[in-house]
């Protein structure tokens, strides 16, 4: 019994003990002449907001392509006689590219003519018969007249101009065949003499590819060389489904190639296809590239930048001023007055490399670039340019020293 009451002394004594400490504790702690202890400045970057022109540009690749290409083919078969042009020579418009064996039309021709030479002949013939049958018809029809001939000496002279007259009709038509045929035979006879041919673009034009040698034998239709018009290139890029709303039709465009680095071509998107791929998800976007000097080459690698929009004047940013406090976007703006920093919702514009455009709210001055995520809003900070000296702390304050040796 004695031993629990000592007990529940001591434990009284040990409460009563951290009552007062407690008490004294919270006192000096909400003492107004105890200062509180100076929030520790950070160490941050800052870097000036700057007007410039901002670009929203996307990247693709794809293939340079000619403006227009064709294959020379003959339109009849025959052998290779000779050949005219090779590998890039520069050919113009109706120049003779080949020309193919043409004995056998050349006789084609000549028959036609020897049977257009006889169905005139025919119709001469067929000529004379009528007159001859149109005197017996009128000699016939005086003589029925005078009741001399009989009705049926009448009729068979009617009938027999009858008969003529379809006889010429007849050999008319097949003069008229005979013509065509000559006709068809001499156009078959032209088709062994190759020309290049077309209708718009430019008056010369080069070779691309020759698929045959002289001495072949060819068929209707077989490739002989290929025409390329190339002074002006068209880049084809396939564009994602996501990207497909952005690109319209006269947005430039910089082309470059692997074949000279460095060096960069305009270009301009001419077209943008109506559908997309349902196998690919993608949509084809012709873009026209000027090739001053002939430079560029049709199936080159080609990288592509289209600009997809333009701001002159934006308020940017660098990238590494963008900061996110609490789901919110935004940059802390530095106060080389007071030495703090204050975070500014901002709301974002084009992205461009390192840059990033301020749209709202308007803004002026210096943004945090380094150390901004260690600072809450109204953080004390410390510019590097400023020194230590601006840190503001104080300095301990020293005793004076009134004797020039020994102990003071």
């Amino acid at each position: 019994m004695k031993k629990l009451l000592v007990f529940i002394f001591i434990m009284v004594c040990f409460g009563l003990i951290g009552w007062k400490v407690y008490q004294k504790v919270s006192a000096m702690e909400n003492s107004p002449s105890r200062p509180r202890p100076a929030a520790i400045p950070v160490p941050v970057h800052v870097e000036p907001i700057r007007k410039t022109s901002v670009r929203e540009v996307i990247s693709f690749t794809g293939t340079l392509y000619p403006r227009s290409q064709f294959m020379v083919a003959p339109k009849v078969g025959g052998r290779l006689e000779s050949l005219l042009v090779n590998i890039g020579d520069y050919v113009q418009q109706g120049q003779l590219i080949a020309v193919l064996d043409d004995d056998e039309y050349v006789q084609q021709v000549d028959q036609a003519k020897a049977e257009l030479e006889v169905a005139e002949a025919k119709i001469e013939e067929s000529r004379s018969a009528l007159d001859i049958a149109r005197r017996e018809l009128e000699r016939a029809k005086e003589l029925r007249q005078k009741n001399i001939a009989s009705q049926s000496a009448f009729d068979a002279a009617q009938a027999k101009y009858n008969a003529q007259v379809a006889i010429l009709k007849s050999t008319e038509a097949q003069y008229a065949q005979k013509e065509a045929s000559l006709k068809a035979a001499q156009i078959r006879l032209s088709y062994t003499r190759i020309r290049a041919s077309w209708t718009n673009g430019d008056e010369f034009r080069v070779i691309g590819e020759r698929f045959v040698d002289e001495g072949a034998l060819l068929s209707p239709n077989a490739p002989i060389v290929s025409i390329l018009e190339y002074h002006i290139l068209t880049a084809v890029v396939h564009v994602i489904e996501r990207d497909y709303p952005k690109i319209r039709t006269n947005q430039q465009a910089l082309v470059s190639t692997d074949a000279f680095p460095g060096r960069s071509f305009n270009g301009r998107v001419i077209r943008v296809a109506p559908i997309l791929k349902e196998n690919s998800r993608q949509a084809r976007v012709d873009i026209e590239v000027p090739n001053e000097g002939n430079v560029l080459k049709p199936g080159m690698f080609a990288r592509i930048q289209i600009e997809l929009d333009r701001h002159n004047h934006a308020t940017v940013v660098p990238m590494t001023a963008l900061v996110k406090k609490g789901g919110v976007q935004g940059v802390f703006m530095a106060d080389t007055q007071e030495n703090k920093a204050g975070f500014v919702p901002v709301t974002l514009g084009i992205i461009q490399d390192d840059l990033a455009e301020i749209i709202k709210p308007p803004l002026n001055g210096l943004v945090v670039t380094l150390g901004q995520h260690l600072l809450e809003d109204g953080s004390a900070i410390l510019l590097p340019e400023t020194g230590l000296e601006r840190q503001q702390i104080p300095k301990k304050a020293s005793a004076p020293d009134n004797h020039q040796g020994g102990r003071p």
